[in-house]
């Protein structure tokens, strides 16, 4: 079981946009598809609070995939289904077998920003093809706004991020929104959260 010290402290205002986002939603069973759900302990946290939701974690790392399996093993959680392996820069037909309108709702948390712009793409378009109409898109994360990354610890976060990998980076809030809108995904909310992160609701038109 591997531990983020930063999912450990996020996780319940996280939660909660959550739980505030699906609440009319909450007297059926809905289906939510995790991307790169790290260690698990979000996915975990979620369907703890949220036992009318059917969490499928996903993850490109066989490590993270591994642990998601101890915390559903030391949990018992009965929400939470095996972690399958899925590339988001794929086309969505090779999605874990994930078929056309299946999901309620996508989640991406810290994802986007250690991906490349094609990876975001695909993130979208996947997300434009899988989800149910009306369904949700929900990503968290640090971003810049029309080209501008403030404050100035956030372009430093940029910049080791870009050391890491040149592709990656922090994604531009109006980039993606364009792309999502061309995928049949309008922004519906931004919620503002601690340390200049934001949570972007997009919902499916």
């Amino acid at each position: 079981m591997l531990l983020s010290p930063q999912a450990e402290r996020n996780w319940e205002s996280l939660c909660s946009v959550l739980e505030d986002v699906l609440e009319d939603q909450s007297h059926r069973q809905l289906f939510a598809l995790e991307l790169g759900s790290g260690t698990g302990q979000h996915v975990i946290r979620f369907a703890q609070k949220m036992p009318f939701v059917t969490w499928q974690p996903s993850d490109i790392e066989e490590a993270s995939r591994e642990s998601i399996k101890a915390y559903i093993a030391a949990t018992h959680i009965q929400t939470v289904l095996q972690p399958v392996h899925l590339d988001a820069s794929e086309p969505w037909e090779k999605w874990a077998g994930l078929s056309k309108n299946s999901c309620d709702i996508i989640i991406a948390i810290n994802l986007l920003q250690y991906s490349s712009f094609k990876t975001a793409q695909g993130v979208i378009n996947g997300a434009g093809k899988i989800l149910k109409p009306n369904g949700l898109f929900i990503t968290y994360g640090v971003y810049a706004v029309n080209g501008i990354i403030t404050p100035s610890r956030n372009e430093q976060l940029d910049a080791e991020i870009r050391k890491l990998n040149p592709e990656w980076g922090l994604p531009d809030i109006d980039v993606l929104r364009q792309h999502a809108f061309g995928n049949g995904l309008r922004l519906e909310r931004m919620v503002e959260m601690e340390d200049y992160y934001k949570c972007l609701i997009f919902r499916k038109l």
